[in-house]
């Protein structure tokens, strides 16, 4: 076993890879314990003299590594401050979700199983409704050669349905999906089209986002979605698309 002494703060400090302080730590010096070839830890003390000093210690979980058993445990007065959240965190579980203490897992695995069905029922509801509103659009008398759709619960598979039903057709399609501001994704397709590839980049300048694609799809990341209109201008201006 092998000690080492770091200046709490220092990229020294910072570079040693071990579990890190506890979130009370305030020393000014660090203790860093090798055990070699098995683990690195920092100790923060305080040591004491005698393990009774200590008052209690509980051990919280083990796991395996490279063959051996790491113990995670706390001890003293951080058991008191472990306990006194866990009991917030129980007490604040059995109002949310109106059970006791006993029955929290079973109850958050029937939610988790419920919000899964919800989902696949959400999927299959929103590829209905992308292949609804394509052949909507080419039903028209006159089907407008430019799609330009924005749908904050989409998602990218309701994208690329949109994309397989009109871009074969000729259509210019423009979808983006997310929150009206901020992060989501968007979708360029028309067929095997050059203006995709040329155009697809500078959209995605402007949502500030990036992406890539080939054979008449661009599609991507965007962090700026505020910025969904100006996208749609330049791409209008460029198609030379009313």
């Amino acid at each position: 076993m092998t000690p080492h002494w770091y200046r709490s703060g220092t990229p020294e400090l910072e570079r040693v890879r071990s579990r890190g302080l506890p979130d009370d730590f305030d020393g000014s010096e660090v203790r860093v314990v090798e055990i070699e070839g098995i683990d690195t830890n920092m100790c923060c003390g305080t040591h004491v003299s005698n393990l009774s000093h200590l008052q209690c210690i509980k051990l919280l979980h083990t796991e395996s590594k490279k063959g051996s058993t790491l113990l995670s445990y706390i001890a003293g007065g951080r058991v008191g401050h472990y306990l006194e959240r866990a009991y917030s965190n129980e007490r604040t579980l059995n109002q949310l979700l109106s059970v006791s203490m006993d029955e929290h897992r079973e109850s958050v695995e029937k939610l988790l199983k419920s919000n899964r069905v919800a989902a696949k029922v959400t999927r299959a509801q929103l590829r209905e409704i992308a292949q609804l509103m394509a052949q909507l659009h080419l039903s028209s008398p006159s089907p407008r050669p430019f799609f330009n759709l924005h749908r904050e619960d989409g998602d990218t598979e309701f994208m690329n349905v949109l994309g397989n039903e009109l871009a074969p057709k000729g259509v210019f399609v423009f979808v983006t999906v997310g929150g009206e501001r901020g992060a989501g994704h968007f979708l360029l397709a028309r067929g095997n089209d050059d203006d995709v590839a040329k155009l697809g980049p500078k959209v995605a300048e402007v949502l500030g986002g990036k992406g890539g694609g080939r054979k008449g799809r661009f599609q991507g990341k965007a962090s700026q979605l505020e910025n969904r209109k100006q996208a749609e201008d330049l791409l209008r201006t460029s198609l030379d698309i009313k």
